[in-house]
């Protein structure tokens, strides 16, 4: 029967490791191309994840524009 399911801790618990295996790495990321960390955020959001993705991929990064002197 379908009802509402409850969680218990662990199942918090395994959801926040999860979530920060990807965070946290993605965090190190953004912030080794120069930008602020703070862009994991749009991680969480649908579809703009994906378009963010495409962005950072093909945009030129801040630091890339520091070495080249602009």
């Amino acid at each position: 029967m379908m009802g509402s399911m409850q969680y218990s801790p662990f199942h918090w618990l395994v959801g926040l490791v999860v979530v920060l295996i990807f965070v946290v790495p993605i965090v190190n990321i953004l912030r080794k191309a120069g930008y602020s960390g703070w862009w994991v955020v749009l991680w969480f959001v649908p579809f703009v994840n994906v378009i963010i993705l495409w962005v950072f991929a093909f945009a030129r990064w801040p630091l890339e524009e520091r070495a080249a002197g602009k």
